[in-house]
């Protein structure tokens, strides 16, 4: 070999190991990541088999004891109000860290609550903690890549948040085998140490010093003013929010619809709901693999026309009366649009915005979701109790609206974040 030949070969060996490192720490990172953005699901659907004993072991009425889960997701919110703007101003990891450290102690709290009134203060504090989490991985995503890449991570995150809310209540139900549901608690918080570990290891500082925003709350309020007033980004973040409310639709309604009015067995709906969450999680991984050659704002478009499709499916089974397999045939091809629509609304969003105000973005996406799922829940139900019509109706109503604000909104200017 010439001495030529082996100082090429002395250059390319360190620069291949170099790149495999980076590669492997980016790895470990979109693994952490992923973990962290099914805290929020994990926190609120682990402990729903739980929900009859916790009833009997307090003696108290059911209706106090689901107030366990409504202060949790008011608690989500609040927390990305709040965690949001703080790490556009003091940095990811800290608050971060403090998030993650927080939602491990109150987990343990609430495994050694007294009461209910102190489990629901409890709860509240686990979904303020718990969602510090979730917008803070966002928000190290838009610190971290640009344009389609967005789309591509959050694909890649959805993998493991999508299949959390599944697989949640089934490992509640195997500890509930062995153990009480303080246990389910004392797991939760297991978890927490487990992530906040992974923290410490594999998450670095994404916000540098320069790059951060300073001022306090009449700066944070006038960020959020700005978003609020800001076409794109509130098109993209409408879209991305009505579309997760008629999530929330779905998940509220379907185990009354499926079960009691079209007789599918425990099992069945398990089966059911375990085959969409898979439909929705292929179909993101589609959207991601895609992102790059095809416009995030196509494949948004691509998903919201499917998710109306399955919609008029699910509502003209309904109204026809095709019975159970007209319903699921409507809701598959909803999920499967689903897949697409949900990350690709979120990298629009988040790549309109500079990094440096990306908590808030990410805080404002994250209280749009839940506020409007929280609102579309309880419609379900109202119009009464012996059709699927009103579900469908719901579902139906809210993509249309996620059209819209998609097209008159978002669509105007999206040539801008392709």
């Amino acid at each position: 070999m010439s001495v030529a030949g082996a100082a090429a070969s002395a250059v390319t060996a360190p620069s291949t190991l170099v790149r495999q490192e980076r590669k492997s720490r980016r790895g470990l990172l979109l693994l952490i990541l992923g973990a962290l953005s099914a805290i929020g699901p994990l926190s609120i659907d682990m402990y729903l088999p739980a929900l009859p004993a916790i009833t009997s072991e307090m003696m108290s009425a059911p209706a106090q004891v689901q107030l366990t889960l409504t202060a949790c997701l008011i608690g989500v919110s609040v927390g990305q109000v709040v965690a949001g703007p703080v790490s556009d101003v003091r940095g990811r990891r800290v608050p971060l860290m403090i998030g993650v450290a927080g939602f491990m102690a109150a987990s343990l709290l609430c495994a050694f609550a007294p009461s209910v009134p102190a489990l629901i203060a409890f709860r509240l504090m686990q979904g303020m903690l718990g969602g510090t989490a979730l917008v803070i991985v966002r928000a190290i995503v838009r610190d971290l890549y640009d344009g389609a890449a967005i789309a591509r991570i959050f694909a890649t995150l959805m993998l493991v948040s999508g299949l959390a809310p599944i697989l949640a209540p089934i490992a509640g139900a195997q500890l509930l085998a062995f153990t009480s549901w303080r246990g389910v608690f004392v797991a939760l918080s297991l978890m927490g140490l487990v992530l906040l570990i992974g923290v410490l290891a594999g998450v670095r500082e994404t916000l540098p010093v320069e790059r951060r925003e300073a001022g306090g709350l009449k700066h944070t309020l006038r960020t959020f003013w700005q978003l609020l007033r800001d076409r794109r980004f509130m098109g993209f973040a409408l879209t991305g929010g009505l579309a997760f409310a008629a999530m929330f639709g779905y998940i509220s309604g379907s185990p009354f619809v499926l079960q009691e009015i079209y007789g599918a067995t425990p099992a069945q709906y398990s089966l059911i709901f375990g085959g969409n969450a898979l439909a929705l999680v292929a179909a993101s991984q589609v959207g991601g693999r895609l992102s790059g050659r095809v416009p995030p704002v196509l494949l948004v478009g691509i998903g919201l026309s499917a998710s109306l499709t399955g919609a008029v499916v699910q509502l003209t089974a309904a109204l026809a009366g095709f019975g159970l397999p007209g319903i699921v045939a409507g809701l598959l091809i909803i999920m499967l649009g689903q897949g697409l629509t949900m990350p690709g609304t979120g990298a629009l969003a988040l790549g309109s915005q500079p990094a440096q105000v990306a908590g808030s973005a990410s805080a404002l996406m994250g209280v749009l979701q839940f506020a409007l799922g929280a609102a579309a829940a309880p419609l379900v139900g109202l119009a009464g109790s012996a059709t699927a019509v009103p579900m469908a109706c719901v579902m139906l109503g809210l993509f249309v609206l996620a059209g819209l604000a998609f097209t008159i909104l978002g669509r105007a200017k999206a040539d801008k974040v392709r």
